[in-house]
């Protein structure tokens, strides 16, 4: 069982960048398409980025395009967001997620592995 943890969250003022990172704990990780996702307080679950399993292809919500950056690195079993240009709305827990599949997973796919999430904050 593929096990995912988060990195790489925290305080950052509007306009700030911050990197996330997703380290799965399993050699088949680079089988495995990624997701990100965020949830903020009293809202639904949010999709915000997805890469193939060897990252060939990539897709972003309307509302981080341009901004955020999705990347992998399979030889450290790490993924990774990138996040430039943070506003106060970006402010969430940021989750990653796996699933066992060469194609490219929809946005807000239910993925079978997840990560226990990294606080995200965007506020001056």
């Amino acid at each position: 069982q593929l096990q995912l943890v988060e990195s790489g969250g925290g305080l950052v003022q509007p306009g700030g960048s911050l990197r996330l990172s997703c380290v799965g704990s399993d050699f088949g990780f680079g089988g495995h398409a990624i997701g990100w996702f965020r949830q903020a307080p009293g809202k639904e679950r949010e999709g915000v980025s997805c890469i193939s399993a060897n990252g060939s292809n990539t897709n972003y919500a309307d509302s981080v395009k341009g901004r955020f950056t999705i990347s992998r690195d399979n030889a450290k079993n790490t993924a990774y967001l990138q996040m430039n240009s943070l506003k106060p709305e970006d402010t969430a827990v940021y989750y990653c997620a796996a699933e066992f599949t060469l194609r490219l997973p929809p946005l807000n796919y239910d993925y079978d592995y997840w990560g226990q999430g990294t606080q995200v904050t965007v506020s001056s």
